[in-house]
């Protein structure tokens, strides 16, 4: 998929027309935007001789050293940067790796996933771009708003999150009575924070991998000269992507508060369980006990001549079990 200009008739601003490309078809020298969607080999050499550039593969977007995340090559600068996305082969979301390429005013992505924020951006991209009436588009401009739709897609997912784990909060400290269902609750809720606390974890290394981008992006801008609205820009936008990290960072300690508690709550569970079983064998010891030593097949016993021995040993028995109940209540271990 590629983007060119489109002039706006009695306007300066230039908005961008979408197309999607045939593998035999020439690349305009009016484009802007290359949108690499799981390319083949032959599309990657068709935009590597259009451009004079090498477009990176999927394994090698999955490295982690800065090194090959970020660097300059024959004249254009490779960014990659990791998105939160929903990945074709797994049903829970993912980190999707984007490799940003910007060349001669022209922007290249290379991706292999449909992130949320992408097609947020290419839908809007095809009726205006810019700030302002006096912004023309070109590909700096074209990655600095690609980053931003990823940042307020990421606004969006912490948001969302947040309100989830409010309600869990609620749900965890409310008494609902019925241990059974209880402890079946604690277990989900157990479930419910670690599927959140993974999401959060993924969305915010994925700000952080934004982060470098940007930070690259400024201090290469501040060098070269770029323009003012730009440079502004990507730092607004670093301010924001830095706001929300911290936010991030905030609800990753609040699941960690509410993992514990709620193994807390678990544990308090378990040692009611397992305080009745000890208060039980209390109670039913001198019972038993009792039973014991009336049981003996022993000749001399003067009790087993007792014609009230049998009433008298039930007695004690009640006795002996009750005893040790009123205590434990008295003591309110009960």
């Amino acid at each position: 998929m590629i983007f060119t200009h489109k002039p706006v008739a009695g306007d300066i601003q230039t908005v961008l027309e979408r197309r999607y490309l045939e593998l035999q078809e020439p690349i305009p020298e009016d484009t802007v935007w290359l949108d690499l969607v799981r390319p083949t080999r032959e599309e990657e050499v068709k935009v590597e001789s259009f451009l004079g550039i090498t477009v990176p593969t999927r394994e090698e977007m999955k490295d982690i050293e800065p090194s090959e995340l970020l660097y300059v090559e024959a004249g254009a600068r490779y960014m990659t940067g990791r998105v939160l996305s929903r990945v074709s082969d797994s049903e829970e979301p993912g980190l999707a790796g984007i490799t940003f390429i910007l060349r001669d005013n022209r922007l290249i992505t290379v991706r292999y996933e449909e992130p949320q924020a992408f097609r947020m951006y290419t839908q809007r991209a095809g009726r205006a771009t810019g700030n302002g009436p006096s912004r023309t588009v070109s590909g700096e401009s074209i990655l600095a708003g690609l980053i931003e739709a990823v940042i307020d897609r990421a606004a969006d997912v912490l948001q969302l999150q947040g309100e989830r784990i409010d309600r869990l909060s609620r749900k965890i400290f409310e008494d609902k009575g019925d241990p059974s269902s209880r402890n079946n609750a604690l277990q989900d809720t157990l479930r419910s924070l670690g599927r959140h606390g993974d999401l959060i974890s993924k969305q915010r290394e994925s700000l952080v991998s934004m982060e470098r981008i940007l930070l690259s992006l400024s201090a290469t801008y501040r060098t070269a000269k770029a323009p003012r609205e730009l440079r502004e820009d990507v730092r607004s936008t670093l301010r924001d992507l830095q706001s929300l990290e911290e936010h991030a960072t905030f609800i990753s300690a609040k699941i960690q508060f509410l993992l514990d508690a709620t193994l807390g709550l678990v544990n308090l569970e378990q040692n009611n369980i397992i305080k009745l079983f000890s208060v039980m064998a209390v109670v039913f010891m001198p019972p038993t006990l009792i039973a014991s030593i009336y049981g003996m097949n022993f000749k001399t016993m003067p009790e087993l001549d007792w014609h009230f021995g049998y009433p008298a040993a039930v007695g004690m028995m009640v006795v002996a079990a009750v005893l040790p109940y009123v205590f434990f209540r008295w003591k309110k271990w009960l």
